[in-house]
């Protein structure tokens, strides 16, 4: 999809992908009926749903094809649609089900590494919640990954048409898509914009957390120090996730006491694909930033509050008894 005529480049070593996420549901109020996001490199690049029945490109190189190609798109997504809503009426009727909420998930794409030229497909379908079934790029065709859906599996592989369909898609129609939306879009899905490192904790007790953000692409490496040896204890690696701006995060926690890190020296490692220079930040107190208040500011902010409270009591006093015609004792006769 979204794959108009280009000129192939060279770029940096990386890895590229190419997702599509369809979603189809039934008895889901105030929610399309049907949903697809396409994204490259997990930028958006085109949605769909049938609310608006129409495919909207998300990114300027995206928006270069003309009216016609974009109908077309819209055809094949509605399309899409209508087989969709068969798929899950097949499965509310295998399984007997009624009057609630379901939900059908597809997920699907390739990849390609730069440096190596290996590509990659993955497929799977889900139905409420639960993964029913997955591509296998070794023998090319779907197996079940629950016994429930040993049905729609033996169907599916039965369809020649269908294993044909997918063994070109990942061998060739996606790859050749992925690449291009690369080379249209490579003033945003290469650039390289470095991460900004910062050291967070809430509490004394609390954990320590490295947090890098703002970095595009995703490939960084976030991990702790102690004494410039890797250090693997007490430490949690949370996942690299998205921000609203494009690029994305990741957070690393190291349990230690003040005690410790103030007797040793401990340091976060931020590794970033496409700089060789890491990013460094020593755990110290002053790096350290942190919501915590000091009682000097909490007894400040109590006092002006109580003060506060009193200006406003007195007003509501000096208003009612002004009601009352009462007049002060200076210009009392």
């Amino acid at each position: 999809m979204i794959c108009s005529e280009f000129n192939f480049y060279f770029f940096s070593l990386v890895t590229h992908t190419l997702k599509h996420f369809y979603s189809a549901s039934s008895e889901v109020n105030n929610f399309p009926e049907f949903m697809v996001v396409g994204m490259v490199d997990d930028v958006e690049m085109v949605h769909y749903d049938s609310n608006i029945q129409k495919a909207v490109p998300e990114q300027d190189w995206t928006k270069q094809p003309d009216a016609e190609y974009w109908e077309r798109e819209k055809r094949e997504f509605f399309h899409s649609q209508q087989s969709f809503k068969e798929e899950v009426h097949i499965l509310k009727e295998h399984f007997n089900q009624s009057g609630r909420v379901h939900i059908l998930q597809y997920i699907y794409g390739c990849s390609q590494d730069d440096e190596t030229g290996q590509t990659d497909g993955f497929g799977q379908l889900g139905y409420n919640g639960e993964n029913f079934l997955e591509y296998d790029m070794r023998t090319l065709a779907w197996k079940s990954l629950k016994q429930q859906a040993d049905f729609m599996r033996n169907e599916w592989n039965n369809d020649h048409g269908r294993l044909a369909f997918w063994k070109l898609y990942f061998s060739q129609t996606c790859i050749d898509c992925l690449k291009k939306q690369v080379v249209n879009g490579k003033n945003t899905l290469m650039r390289t914009v470095p991460p900004s490192v910062s050291l967070l904790q809430k509490t004394p007790s609390s954990p320590v957390t490295c947090q890098a953000t703002g970095f595009y692409p995703s490939g960084a490496i976030v991990f702790w120090q102690k004494y410039g040896l890797d250090h693997h204890e007490d430490v949690d690696h949370g996942e690299i996730l998205p921000n609203n701006d494009g690029t994305f995060q990741k957070s690393t926690h190291l349990k230690v006491t003040p005690e410790e890190w103030n007797n040793n020296k401990y340091q976060c490692v931020v590794h970033f694909t496409g700089i060789k220079k890491d990013f460094y930040k020593v755990l110290t107190e002053s790096e350290i930033q942190t919501n915590r208040v000091h009682s000097a500011s909490i007894f400040f902010g109590v006092v002006v509050a109580l003060l506060l409270v009193v200006v406003v009591i007195g007003v509501v006093i000096w208003k009612k008894r002004s009601k009352k015609g009462f007049v002060p004792a200076s210009r009392r006769s």
